[in-house]
């Protein structure tokens, strides 16, 4: 039996000099209430156009998260790539960024996925009923140095992982695509 492909987290790439976006604004310029919901594993219902602020100019990226809720943006080349190599996986929402003319949309992964393995991660702690959040329990509270069971990703080429939903994985193939068109910005960690 083959191996199960490899996966890494998607990660920005932190650099001085980089630009650094923030959470995003409606079209009535109200930041939008649950910034979380682009990075749930699940499609979104966009409510009309989304601008992203710059709060940090610098190099326009390839790659990027945007403000606290960290929702991924990528110009409109590094989405082909997406496009090409997991159709199914991902949603798009064009969006604008502040002062910025070209094409950048928001990544959306539509997956999510029970795959963390506890054992093989460095350090994994969950929520019990004794940490007074009850709407928590269960899941993770923090991961770190994550690894994930392969042969239950299934064919998914991009998604979230479950109770850990802030980390976006990519297979192999995307990974590679990415580094080969040097997309700035994209980090990678096996997981």
């Amino acid at each position: 039996m083959p191996n199960p492909p490899r996966y890494f987290r998607l990660k920005p790439e932190m650099q001085a000099g980089n630009w650094y976006l923030g959470d995003p604004v409606d079209e009535t310029g109200h930041e939008v209430e649950d910034i979380w919901a682009f990075t749930e594993g699940r499609p979104i219902q966009p409510a009309g156009r989304l601008t992203f602020p710059v709060r940090e100019p610098g190099r326009r990226l390839d790659y990027s998260t945007a403000g606290v809720g960290r929702a991924p943006i990528v110009h409109v080349r590094v989405a082909t790539l997406f496009a090409e190599l997991a159709p199914d996986d991902v949603q798009w929402v064009p969006v604008d960024i502040e002062d910025t003319p070209e094409q950048y949309l928001l990544l959306v992964a539509t997956k999510l996925i029970r795959c963390i393995d506890n054992a093989a991660s460095r350090e994994v702690q969950v929520w019990g009923p004794e940490d007074g959040r009850p709407e928590k329990v269960g899941q993770y509270r923090s991961v770190a140095g994550m690894r994930i069971d392969r042969t239950l990703v299934g064919g998914a080429q991009v998604f979230r992982t479950w109770g850990w939903e802030i980390a976006l994985v990519v297979s192999e193939p995307i990974k590679r695509a990415l580094e080969a068109a040097k997309a700035t910005g994209a980090g990678f960690e096996e997981v």
